[in-house]
């Protein structure tokens, strides 16, 4: 993978479909596969188990630089798990309550910081492949190779939709498409580390596309010399 970093970076908005990509990459390339958006997740969660409200900055700084988060990918599978103080919370942060304030956690700089040094940190020695929305400009902008994942407003809703009523989680789709618009808003206008299109990512729109045609794209970009 050249003299730069071996890691492959993913970025995109909400129901792009970053995560499925990823983990299915991570299993026919082989690497080791971060999830950075449910690092952010874990800190929404824990906040709300200690009723910490997501405007508190200070307590939410202290839960970013004392909470252990672990993720724990089994290739095989494709599955990822995520634990929070050795604790499996890998379905909880899921639910549409941590997705209302996860974007109000992660504007937060120091908290930003802390998440990037612990991405950086589970990623160091290995070849691995990142999804979130700043891996490719700030976590690692010298990453092998970046890719930018976009679909239209409808069809990231309705992937959203379909992946929580598969998980019985009660929510309408005309609130699954405010969700998802107002998570755009804030993503993108943050001030730190917004969610953009580093200059040198391959873009690609995943609208009409299946998740084996992404998936083989970015291998087919990956293998190019």
């Amino acid at each position: 993978m050249t003299s730069r970093k071996p890691i492959i970076a993913i970025d995109g908005p909400a129901g792009s479909g970053k995560s499925t990509v990823a983990k299915l990459v991570a299993k026919k390339l082989k690497l080791f596969y971060i999830d950075t958006g449910a690092m952010y997740r874990v800190l929404a969660l824990k906040a709300q188990m200690l009723g910490i409200s997501h405007d508190d900055e200070k307590k939410i700084i202290e839960l970013a630089l004392n909470c252990d988060i672990r993720l724990d990918y089994d290739p095989a599978s494709a599955q990822l798990k995520v634990y929070c103080d050795g604790k499996d919370v890998t379905e909880d942060i899921r639910k549409p309550q941590i997705a209302e304030t996860v974007s109000f956690i992660a504007k937060i700089k120091k908290v930003r910081e802390r998440m990037v040094i612990l991405q950086r940190h589970m990623a160091e020695g290995k070849k691995a492949i990142l999804e979130g929305r700043d891996t490719t400009t700030v976590v690692f902008p010298d990453a092998y190779k970046k890719f930018y994942l976009d679909a239209d407003l409808q069809e990231r809703t309705k992937r959203r939709f379909l992946e929580m009523k598969e998980k019985n989680i009660p929510i309408d789709e005309p609130d699954v498409k405010k969700d998802i618009t107002q998570r755009d808003r804030l993503d993108s206008t943050r001030e730190h580390s917004p969610l953009r299109r580093a200059d040198d990512a391959v873009y690609i729109d995943t609208t009409d596309l299946s998740i084996g045609e992404v998936v083989d794209t970015i291998i087919a970009e990956v293998n190019k010399q």
